[in-house]
């Protein structure tokens, strides 16, 4: 059988921890920081963990990253 071809856009955006859990950026924070409020702004500094619902989705889009 043929190798799963991983998503090139998963691979780039997201990494699995070695607990299998899922690291991705913070989200909201590409434009209109003007809008935003200093607390948004410094709570959405660095990565997130994904929710469970969520890490499902991109795993499968990751076969081998496991």
């Amino acid at each position: 059988m043929p190798k799963m071809k991983t998503k090139s856009s998963a691979k780039k955006r997201f990494k699995v921890t070695a607990t299998g859990r899922v690291v991705a950026g913070q989200a909201g924070k590409r434009h209109g920081m003007i809008k935003r409020t200093t607390k948004f702004i410094r709570t959405a500094r660095g990565t997130t963990i994904l929710s469970k619902p969520d890490e499902k989705i991109v795993k499968s889009y990751m076969p081998y990253h496991r």
